[in-house]
């Protein structure tokens, strides 16, 4: 039976199959902030543009005044304008590197800038299926590649474009009918240009979106590794990667394969033009139609004509990469997130900062009726289901006074997360209402309601830097003394006295210079800091060790004092002390009640209440019999030393 292997990455979106012009309107928007410096690089490449158109003339009536003049041909004043026309042509050539450096950063800072900006607001169902890595590559790679075409690409569309009108019009003006012979070429560029098109856009997008696949493989590679050692699965990921690099091959491939096709036949075509222009100007020249400084000045319009539309040419098949890139990037700036305040709540926001634009959005929704403090928070009738349909909660109703603690236990997979998950709105109820002070919190604003949530999370998340600047994070305006009575109160002033550098200490990308535990009671202590008005507890003290257990437990009662607080809990022990435990069990409440009613009621709670006594007991159990038959009465772990 054939492994079936797991699909890499997100689905990617489907885009229209030719040039998109609105799309890339909408890019150019980016330079409107530097119109002076787009105008300065326009200005520049229609002056380099006649600069070039300019010195075939001078050539032309070189060589004339020399095969009419001889000898006596005054060379000088022909020396002194190729002179002029150089530095005009250098001036020229500084001027738009400058300025498309300057446009080209720029540009690609404010993408990435409004790329991250969007990050940022997108709800979570966003990033319930889309990989870090996949979102990496649209804002490195994909942006590197977009900011280059807006730069030189625009310079050389009006050079060319320039270059090549100036050509024309020069050329009929010297010969008509061997301007005809030259320009007969074009309508066959044409078409050999909208052929090629679509067949260099379509193999572009599949090597964009294979390369974020590639991107976000790596990123998976990276964070799993360990996982990957322990189940030695390094074969089976190779192999993977084996697959997803031979995608990106064979579309590179075609991709390439194309574009060399594409740029040869241009230059095929205009070598035909050039020869064609010879053989009919020759005789000319026999005939005495046309002098040779004239056919001369020709050939070289001929060959001039061609040298934009070969550079062009390279932009076009860069610009069909680019659009790959532009989809994908614009796709990520205008993404809407599913959870955003309302209409009515963006209008009175509105209105609120005409009157007081220094007020924050979370003042302004308070003032229009939102409490300073929470009080009652109801759960009424709420149905809830993921993306994919599964429903996880049907018909859930709760409600939770001000100041009361709740514990929420329950077997995996019951609806306990998506309960929070709903209370801090990072999803919606299907159906029903969320109710704080008896309003539904979707007429609140989101950024009020977020303000006044702590989160601690079962797996904790700390940024590179200071112990300090993680505690901080919980509010940035905090001084150093709010930030140790925060670790006081969650008792980790001690450990983090204790380090090298104290609050100081560096603590590693993601914390990885601290234990679990450690990071735990940092976390802790940084949601303290936020001043909370709800705290949301969700399997905080699960990954830890029993030791950092008691210091948190210690702390737990002053934590939560005078806060509405859900707490989920695998471990029962450390929820004994909530006003209320809600048992839940597919996505409904079984049983709820006090710790010492609930063992009375001899139910669900009971039994799993029970059922972890057991194995706590059988575990301590087993390792005092370890311990009794060690040599010296010592305990004896599997694979480590003694210890006394």
């Amino acid at each position: 039976m054939t492994e079936a292997k797991p699909a890499r990455g997100p689905a990617e979106e489907t885009y229209a199959r030719g040039l998109d012009l609105g799309l890339w309107r909408k890019l150019f928007g980016y330079t409107r902030p530097y119109r002076r410096h787009v105008a300065g690089l326009v200005a520049s490449a229609i002056a380099l543009a006649i600069v070039d158109t300019a010195f075939p003339l001078v050539t032309r009536r070189l060589i004339d005044d020399v095969v009419a003049r001889g000898r006596e041909a005054e060379i000088l004043p022909y020396a002194a304008a190729y002179a002029l026309l150089t530095v005009a042509l250098s001036g020229c050539v500084g001027i738009f590197v400058h300025l498309g450096g300057i446009i080209r950063t720029h540009v690609s800072h404010d993408i990435r800038r409004a790329g991250f900006e969007n990050l940022q607001r997108l709800s979570f169902s966003f990033f319930d299926h889309r990989p870090v890595g996949w979102l990496m590559a649209r804002m490195t790679s994909d942006c590197e590649r977009l900011s280059m075409i807006m730069a030189w690409g625009v310079l050389d569309f009006f050079w060319g474009v320039t270059l090549m009108a100036g050509i024309a019009v020069v050329m009929l003006v010297l010969d008509a009918r061997l301007a005809g012979i030259v320009l007969a070429v074009i309508p066959v560029l044409a078409g050999m240009s909208v052929f090629f098109q679509r067949r260099i856009l379509a193999s572009s997008r599949v090597v964009r979106k294979t390369n974020s696949r590639i991107t976000a493989f790596f990123n998976e590679a990276i964070m799993g590794v360990r996982t990957t050692k322990v189940f030695v699965r390094e074969r089976h990921d190779l192999e993977d990667f084996r697959d997803l690099s031979g995608e990106m091959y064979a579309a590179s491939v075609r991709n390439a394969l194309h574009s060399a096709l594409y740029l040869p036949l241009v230059l095929t075509l205009g070598s035909l033009a050039t020869g064609l222009a010879l053989a009919a100007g020759g005789l000319e020249v026999t005939t005495g139609r046309i002098t040779l400084g004239t056919l001369v000045a020709f050939l070289t319009y001929t060959r001039h004509f061609f040298d934009p539309i070969q550079e062009m040419a390279y932009w076009f098949t860069e610009m069909q990469m680019a659009q790959a890139s532009a989809e994908r990037i614009l796709g990520l700036v205008e993404a809407e997130p599913e959870i955003r305040d309302s209409e009515a709540v963006r209008a009175l926001l509105s209105a609120h900062r005409t009157e007081s634009p220094s007020l924050p959005a979370a003042t302004a929704v308070a003032e229009d009726g939102g409490p300073d403090t929470i009080g009652t928070i109801e759960f009424r009738d709420v149905q809830f289901a993921y993306a994919e349909g599964t429903r996880v909660l049907d018909g859930f109703d709760l409600t939770v006074d001000s100041g009361e603690t709740i514990a929420l236990v329950g077997p995996t997979g019951g609806g306990k997360s998506t309960i929070v998950s709903l209370l801090c709105r990072f999803y919606e109820p299907t159906s029903g209402e969320v109710r704080i002070d008896g309003t539904d919190y979707r007429k609140r604003g989101l950024h009020w309601l977020q303000s006044n949530l702590g989160i601690v999370l079962q797996t904790p998340h700390l940024f590179s830097g200071t112990v300090a600047e993680n505690i901080r994070y919980g509010r940035l305006k905090a001084t150093d003394r709010e930030i140790e009575r925060a670790a006081e109160v969650v008792d980790a002033h001690e450990f983090i006295q204790g380090l090298e550098d104290g609050y100081r200490t560096q603590v590693g990308e993601n914390g990885n210079r601290l234990s679990t535990g450690q990071k735990q009671l940092v976390s802790f202590a940084r949601a303290i800091l936020a001043e909370p008005k709800i705290l949301v507890m969700d399997e905080a003290t699960s990954s830890i060790d029993t030791e950092t257990e008691r210091r948190i437990q210690r702390g737990l009662a002053r934590v939560l004092e005078g806060r509405t607080s859900f707490v989920i809990a695998h471990r029962l022990s450390t929820i004994r002390a909530a006003d209320r435990i809600v048992v839940i069990v597919d996505g409904k409440i079984a049983e709820e009640g006090s710790h010492e009613e609930l063992l009375a009621l001899r139910g669900r709670y009971f039994d799993l209440y029970v059922q972890q006594s057991l194995r706590d007991s059988a575990r301590t159990e087993g390792l005092w019999r370890t311990r009794s038959r060690a040599p010296g009465g010592t305990l004896v772990s599997p694979g480590a030393a003694p210890v006394t």
